[in-house]
């Protein structure tokens, strides 16, 4: 059995048992949280529209964190605007405890899109709850790449004295050849 559920503006399949990320709900760790169902996979028959949202989706909160660094990079060409920026979501870690059709329980009205946060009656013994991604330490910055100013110049290999200009001179100007004439075959006379 599996449903889907909407919540943080996003569709998620969820089945009981499994433990999800999702945007941040405002709860604390241990309470239930109920999520409102699009559609319901009983194994036989798909139920949607009016039956999915009588039912009812509930699940554990196991805590908060952070999803991964995206980078934002914002370039326009040619004219000298570059920015980057870092984001980093905060989600919440639910695990998904029951799945329910309306049939099943008369207390399950509809469900409205707004989730709903149920207070914990009781706390029993610690219940071991699933790790939840812990932050990512920041990387030490770097420095900045060196400039071509630093990069090793190799010495310049000794150059060779370019031959003196008087010998290129010496050769007489007869001593160049004239451009070849071009002969064209005579033609041959008409009889």
């Amino acid at each position: 059995m599996y449903a889907v559920v909407k919540t943080g503006g996003k569709q998620l399949k969820v089945a009981v048992g499994e433990t999800v990320s999702v945007e941040l709900l405002d709860a604390s760790p241990g309470a239930v949280v109920t999520l409102p169902a699009l559609a319901i996979n009983d194994g036989d028959k798909l139920f949607t529209g009016d039956e999915a949202a009588k039912a009812t989706v509930t699940a554990e909160v196991l805590g908060h964190g952070k999803a991964d660094k995206v980078m934002i990079f914002k370039l326009k060409k040619r004219k000298g605007y570059k920015r980057t920026r870092g984001h980093r979501q905060n989600l919440t870690l639910l695990k998904v405890t029951g799945i329910a059709l309306a049939g099943a329980k008369k207390a399950a009205k509809a469900v409205e899109t707004a989730v709903v946060v149920e207070k914990p009656a009781a706390k029993k013994a610690a219940a071991p709850k699933a790790e939840v991604a812990a932050p990512k330490k920041a990387a030490p910055k770097k420095a900045a790449a060196p400039k071509a100013e630093t990069v090793e110049k190799k010495p310049a290999a000794a150059k060779k004295p370019a031959a003196p200009k008087a010998a290129a001179e010496k050769k007489p100007a007869a001593a160049k050849k004239p451009a070849a004439k071009k002969t064209t075959k005579p033609a041959e006379p008409a009889e």
